[in-house]
């Protein structure tokens, strides 16, 4: 698998020391600064950012684990589409490019707690769809989803992969209050004891989403890319977490970009042993808490890039 260049992100580090401030005092910024350019083997760029949001409906709704119907995926999808919705404002705002990519809305995936929720050629079509979107000329890659019930899934996927029941993973999401959470801890607790994968695909496969198996293929694809990736909140983390079922780190390239307000992102970016860029009490999903990081990326660039040195400055 594609591997951090220690040469340019020690040349990043190099230059941090060297610019007009005292060593560190960027605190965070400097580490993004070196973490981009260890990943693109040069001086950090964000030229062109990209934004994916993956949809996907989700059979597990039919246990009345949400309390919005499976059509409101579509509706909202419309929304991106249109322009209306916040991932649009932000996207413009911190100029990244916005793309929706629709996962078969109309054929929901199965019933996770009555068996699989898809086939192997299903999540291979998933994955590759979420591949296929990335765009090979971007800089840096923004992931969120959309899909009533997935805030379920992750869930199921959370545990699956790092443990723990479903009172450790699962959250009001939407708005899960009462007996529409209850329903919700049962199904995830359902899920559990009838599926026992053991790769990545097979757990995607037993859980779906079709936009958790597309935001894999496009973790998989931007790691061969060299291509760093903004991971939205608990939703989009605990997809791509499932890949490191398969191998540890295949999340080397990613960044988390906010801790989410959703109760399990916490414990899931704990296991994962990484750290969000902004915790603002978001849980919008959409990708909106990894638009506004890129917000901070932008400003980490800027300042590696456009500060004087010491030397340039006639310091020292």
């Amino acid at each position: 698998m594609t591997c951090f260049d220690e040469t340019a992100a020690q040349a990043a580090r190099a230059r941090q020391d060297s610019l007009t401030k005292p060593p560190g005092s960027l605190g965070r910024l400097e580490e993004l600064a070196v973490f981009l350019a260890g990943w693109q083997g040069g001086a950090p760029r964000l030229d062109r950012a990209q934004a994916l949001v993956f949809a996907g409906n989700h059979g597990v709704v039919a246990q009345g684990v949400n309390p919005f119907p499976a059509e409101v995926t579509a509706l909202m999808v419309r929304n991106f589409r249109a322009g209306g919705a916040a991932i649009n404002q932000l996207c413009r705002v911190a100029d990244a490019d916005l793309s929706v990519v629709a996962l078969d809305l109309d054929r929901s995936t199965a019933d996770f707690t009555q068996g699989p929720a898809m086939d192997a050629a299903e999540v291979e079509a998933a994955m590759a769809a979420g591949a296929e979107a990335v765009d090979a000329s971007a800089d840096v890659l923004i992931l969120g989803e959309m899909g009533i019930g997935n805030s379920t899934v992750a869930a199921v996927q959370a545990a699956s992969v790092l443990g723990g029941g479903a009172e450790d993973w699962v959250g009001p999401g939407t708005g899960a209050t009462g007996g529409i959470l209850a329903r919700k801890l049962g199904a995830v607790a359902a899920g559990l004891a009838r599926h026992a994968p053991r790769t990545a695909r097979d757990t995607l496969a037993a859980f779906g989403g079709r936009e958790q198996a597309a935001i894999c293929g496009a973790v998989l694809r931007a790691r061969d890319l060299r291509l760093p990736v903004i991971l939205d909140g608990f939703i989009c983390s605990a997809a791509a977490a499932v890949l490191t079922r398969d191998d540890p780190g295949a999340l080397a390239h990613c960044l988390i970009g906010h801790e989410s307000a959703e109760p399990g992102h916490r414990r899931l970016i704990a296991a994962l042993e990484m750290k969000p860029v902004l915790s603002l009490d978001m849980r919008l999903g959409e990708g909106s808490g990894a638009a506004v990081a890129l917000m901070v990326l932008r400003g980490a660039v800027a300042c590696h890039n456009g500060m004087a040195t010491f030397a340039e400055a006639g310091i020292g």
